[in-house]
């Protein structure tokens, strides 16, 4: 055979081995890294009858023994022929249809028809040999098979095409439009074939078919169009980009030593060397365009990965606040890629709610926020899934029903693309939630990693943020309690002080009721003899006869006035001694009529000239109660000082009542006046020691306390009801026999 001949021949094998190779990696790597769910299997299956028909393609020119290759190319054909319905049901379950599965049905059912003629001269009759090589030559069963196919390829083109113009998504706009442009194309080439097949002397189209597929393969190493496991890593895409430019290496090495054959039987070793010193040449620069090829194409964005990687990590290390956090967070991840939005949710584990922040302000210019509650079935998905997941990956995904239907809930609240997991210890901290980019691309292999390594380090951030402010708030909770005791401190001491000046005047108060006590005793004195004497001279008078020049009875009636106010002096000096007297016994009978006549002698010049009116109403026939005389009174005159104290312009009405009450052998007593009132928080205080509603100086604010203490004492209840405005009321009640203790 003439060299040129023979170079035509194998290097017509090139086109579908590269085709056959490409198939094959998609073939494994879906098998391997895939998802066993129906799209995959139906991917994988597509993918390795494409390898197939490419190895028979190249095994039909490369075997010099026809009959065989004949018996190869039928072979190949009882799995072919399954190409359609398969084709079919990919498009089918990639785009989530369920209502045409009886069209899937037919198409198995026609590919079931044609098994028995695969192997006949009905469906491959021969081979053809053209200038480019051999091609199997169709039988009449063949052509219907290729109609049928091309159908079946248009179908599937134009169900694509339409689920790409109903996407609302970048993402699932473009898994479709590489999908149809990958399998689509190459459906359309493999049926061109038929041309050659059917005798035409054309070269064979589907032996292109593996431009289509390189185009599969970058959509799936570059955008994870099958969620396999999220995007190729680059050693992966190295090692096989590596692996098909090697075996490039060999085939041209080989078809070189072909094309020299006859120059080589004479000197091997010239071309020997030439091929080892075109390797060591060639390989290595290649190798490292192609990985160079491989870092622009698949692992580079629109920004420097490692520079902005190195600014977030040192810019989040010196924040301990959660909002200068989250502001570095939002403004770093919109700055590199660029997105439609971004939102940055901070978990509430004690509540259960997700915090979403924006670059969104209200009107006031602060940052909004948007709480999402009931979110722990978010909570347990990502704690699960613990990477990043896609809307539509989301929807795949097997999980309860509740998880599936709250992360649908943040994707549309957020109108996010993607979510990922800021992950602390295993329990979720937050979620990033990103859109689409405003390029229409979609998110690759650098842009993942570079989100979930800001995702992991804002998990960390955010974390001690939280203990930074935990912190806070333990210091600002110790310096209230210290500055809470500090003040309670500082009132003590001034309580304290307080109480001295009042144990000092009453102290003096004490002093000086023994000092009235003893000047009233030794007033009694005078005051009878005074009182005897101006009695007996009435009398004396009162036997004169003819005295001339004297009135006699206007003089009686002047001595008989001094007597009286004499008389009148007596009692307030008696009362005196009996509201003074200092005993502890509380077994006095005390009339409570008499005890009130005392305290009003002893407080006449407080009310007297002026418009305060004091009415009586006194029970008749009181029974005595057993008491202190002293003590009691002390309270009587406490209570009807406070009410005349009530009259801030002098003018006024009080009521002093007193009752038996005989079906609870109680004596109440009741002093009703007209004054200011008082407010339920001062009713409430009342009875407290040093509290008062006076001006300083006027009152000492124990009056009221040392009068409980005594009811108390008494066992009896003291009360207060009082209006502000509307006077008030102190009602006490005692018991006329105590209860023996």
């Amino acid at each position: 055979m003439p060299l040129y001949l023979l170079w035509e021949s194998y290097s017509y094998l090139l086109l579908p081995v590269t085709g056959f190779l490409v198939f094959s990696f998609l073939t494994f790597f879906t098998i391997v890294r895939g998802k066993k769910n129906s799209t995959n299997i139906l991917f994988a299956c597509i993918c390795f009858l494409g390898a197939l028909i490419d190895l028979d393609i190249a095994q039909v020119s490369f075997l010099a023994d026809q009959s065989l290759s004949l018996r190869l190319d039928r072979l190949s054909y009882l799995f072919f022929v399954f190409v359609t319905p398969i084709y079919i049901q990919f498009v089918h379950s990639f785009l989530g249809m369920k209502k045409r599965r009886w069209l899937e049905g037919i198409a198995y059912l026609f590919s079931m028809s044609l098994l028995p003629f695969t192997q006949t001269e009905y469906f491959i009759s021969g081979l053809h040999q053209f200038s480019f090589g051999r091609i199997a030559e169709a039988g009449p069963v063949y052509y219907v098979f290729s109609v049928v196919g091309g159908i079946a390829a248009l179908y599937c083109i134009a169900t694509l095409f339409l689920g790409m113009k109903r996407a609302e998504e970048n993402s699932e706009r473009n898994r479709i439009k590489y999908v149809c442009i990958g399998f689509g194309l190459s459906g359309l080439l493999i049926f061109l074939n038929s041309l050659p097949i059917s005798g035409y002397d054309i070269y064979p189209m589907g032996n292109f078919n593996f431009v289509p597929a390189i185009i599969l393969a970058f959509g799936v190493l570059k955008y994870d169009l099958l969620d396999m496991g999220m995007l190729i890593r680059k050693g992966s895409a190295y090692f096989f980009l590596t692996g098909i430019l090697t075996f490039i290496y060999a085939l041209a090495i080989y078809l070189s030593n072909i094309f020299f054959i006859g120059y080589g039987n004479t000197h091997p070793l010239i071309i020997s060397f030439a091929s080892a010193a075109l390797i060591v040449a060639l390989f290595n620069p290649l190798k490292i365009r192609v990985q160079k090829f491989v870092d622009r194409v698949f692992f580079r964005g629109e920004y420097d990965y490692h520079e902005t990687l190195k600014q977030v990590s040192g810019a989040m290390a010196s924040f301990l606040r959660l909002e200068e956090i989250i502001d570095l967070m939002l403004d770093s991840i919109s700055s590199a890629l660029k997105t439609k939005g971004v939102f940055v949710a901070v978990y509430c584990e004690d509540a259960a709610s997700l915090e979403l922040y924006s670059h969104k302000r209200d009107p006031l210019g602060r940052k909004r926020k948007i709480s999402m509650e009931e979110s722990r079935p978010i909570s347990d998905f990502f704690e699960a899934y613990r990477k990043t997941v896609g809307r539509s990956a989301a929807e795949r995904i097997d999980i309860p029903h509740a998880q599936k239907s709250r992360v649908s809930d943040l994707f549309d609240m957020t109108g996010a693309a993607i979510l990922i997991p800021m992950l602390s210890k295993d329990r979720l901290t937050g979620i990033i939630a990103l859109g689409e980019k405003k390029s229409g691309e979609l998110f690759v292999h650098e842009d993942i990693e570079l989100l979930e390594t800001i995702a992991n380090q804002g998990a960390i951030a955010i974390e001690n943020a939280g203990s930074y402010e935990r912190i806070a708030e333990i210091n600002i909770e110790l310096e209230e309690k210290v500055k809470k005791r500090t003040e309670d401190l500082e009132a003590a001491l001034e309580e304290k002080d307080r109480t001295q000046q009042q144990l000092i005047r009453s102290e003096s108060l004490a002093s000086i009721g023994q000092l009235v006590a003893g000047t009233a005793h030794e007033l009694n004195n005078p005051l009878a003899s005074s009182s005897s004497l101006i009695q007996t001279s009435v009398e004396t008078i009162r036997h004169w006869k003819d005295v001339q020049g004297i009135d006699c009875n206007e003089l009686i009636e002047d001595l008989q006035f001094s007597l009286r106010e004499l008389d009148r002096a007596s009692n307030i000096v008696k009362s005196l001694l009996d509201l003074s007297r200092q005993t502890q016994t509380y077994l006095e009978q005390v009339n409570i009529n008499i005890l009130i006549d005392d305290a009003l002698r002893v407080l006449r010049n407080r009310y007297k000239g002026s418009k305060i009116t004091i009415e009586r109403d006194i029970g008749k026939g009181l029974p005595a109660i057993e008491g202190n005389f002293a003590n009691l009174g002390q309270v009587a005159i406490n209570i009807i000082k406070n009410a005349i104290q009530a009259f801030p312009d002098g003018k006024g009405k009080i009521t002093l009542v007193t009752r038996y009450e005989e079906d609870t052998d109680i004596v109440r007593i009741e002093c009703h006046d007209t004054g200011e009132g008082m407010s339920p928080e001062e009713v409430r205080d009342a009875f407290k020691p040093f509290f008062t509603t006076k001006k300083p100086g006027e009152g000492t604010g124990l009056g009221l306390y040392i009068s409980h203490e005594i009811i108390k004492r008494h066992d009896g209840n003291i009360a207060i009801q009082s209006e502000k405005g509307r006077g008030t009321v102190v009602s006490v009640e005692l018991p006329c026999r105590r209860r023996k203790s």
